[in-house]
């Protein structure tokens, strides 16, 4: 299995994915069901993906 970098926008919804978790564990988001642990782990996971699959 050979690892590729991910494509910009694939880290770019990573980040923005990041930031949204980090902001609901500051309280920014109260409105936002899920732990704030899930919602970085979901980022986590897409960014991951990007990196796993060549040209995602």
């Amino acid at each position: 299995m050979n690892l590729s970098a991910p494509t910009q926008i694939v880290f770019i919804i990573s980040l923005v994915i990041a930031i949204i978790g980090i902001l609901a564990a500051l309280g920014v988001f109260a409105f936002i069901p899920l732990a704030s642990v899930w919602i970085v782990l979901v980022a986590y996971i897409v960014l991951a993906a990007g990196c796993l699959m060549r040209g995602a």
